[in-house]
């Protein structure tokens, strides 16, 4: 399975009528999680790079319902770049994919969904050893 495959770009419904827009993000339905944590980032610009870590345990899911930014999605081995321009649209990021958010619009609120509570242990903020993580489990099989 492809880098690609395994984050999906998601596309939610739109429910609004004629007093607007109304976007429903439900776990283990719209996700493919149930969710346990939100937070967003916003007041960030073109020059920040944020993320710059992969997660042990947790799943994301990235929606920028204002503004726009970009994320860079790397498993060590494959990589893409998913432009985040619509607030009906988000990126699924399973365990152990190394993520970088940056080219914030101005405007930019960055929701992130994530399958897990906050737990520093988790997280790998190193990008070498991220990938001496990712070349163990593949010798494990």
């Amino acid at each position: 399975m492809t880098l690609r495959e395994r984050c999906p770009i998601l596309r939610f419904g739109d429910l609004g009528d004629e007093r607007g827009k109304l976007v429903v993000i439900e776990g283990a339905q719209a996700v493919p999680f149930e969710i346990r944590r939100v937070f967003y980032i916003y007041d960030s610009d073109a020059t920040v790079v944020r993320g710059q870590h992969a997660n042990r345990e947790s799943e994301f899911v990235l929606i920028n319902v204002a503004g726009q930014s970009k994320v860079r999605i790397t498993d060590g081995t494959e990589e893409f770049i998913a432009d985040l321009d619509q607030p009906r649209m988000g990126i699924y990021i399973p365990r152990m994919i190394w993520k970088d958010m940056y080219a914030f619009s101005p405007d930019s609120v960055l929701l992130v969904l994530a399958s897990t509570h906050y737990r520093d242990s988790e997280y790998i903020r190193d990008y070498q050893e991220y990938l001496r993580e990712m070349k163990a489990r593949k010798a494990e099989g």
